[in-house]
């Protein structure tokens, strides 16, 4: 895990200036950056069935890439790993981090980053010694398992964080 560096090895840093959600309409917004990477992203504030809308939302936008309908067996088990980790991001933020307030989602050539920012204190961490047959607590062990790369943006004199991950594309 790496929570010091601000531009994990993928490169896709922050979301550019000026793509983001009008909070009143709650729809995904989506925008490409000069450096070609496409992002989506979308206001959870209020919403209910969080994860759900996550996943669906995180699910449009790989059929906007490509990556669904997937043509191989890869595809598919790379677009399942995106739709677990969404899922696991945003389930994380509800139960230690007073819910989600949004997610971004941003895909280059060869990685896609999800992005689940929230106005909580804690420190995501695997649980150590990771246990298995112990119900809960499975969360960041999957992610770090499925990601190339994980970590925590926090802004300075401001509350919450960004918990991203990166993933890589199918070949």
């Amino acid at each position: 895990m790496s929570t010091t560096r601000q531009h994990p090895p993928g490169g896709l840093g922050r979301e550019p200036e000026g793509a983001g959600v009008d909070a009143d309409a709650g729809a995904g917004v989506a925008s490409s950056d000069p450096a070609g990477q496409q992002w989506r992203t979308l206001s959870l504030r209020g919403v209910a069935g969080v994860v759900p809308t996550a996943r669906d939302f995180a699910r449009q936008a790989l059929h906007e890439w490509g990556w669904l309908p997937a043509s191989s067996a890869d595809g598919r088990a790379a677009a399942e790993d995106v739709l677990l980790v969404v899922s696991e991001l945003v389930t994380n933020a509800c139960l230690h981090a007073e819910g989600p307030e949004e997610i971004r989602i941003a895909c280059a050539a060869k990685v896609l980053r999800v992005e689940v920012v929230d106005a909580g204190a804690g420190q995501p961490a695997p649980r150590t010694p990771h246990r298995a047959g112990r119900p809960g607590g499975h969360g960041m062990f999957i992610v770090q398992r499925l990601c190339l790369d994980w970590g925590v943006l926090r802004a300075p004199g401001r509350p919450g964080k960004t918990v991203w991950a990166e993933l890589a594309a199918p070949a």
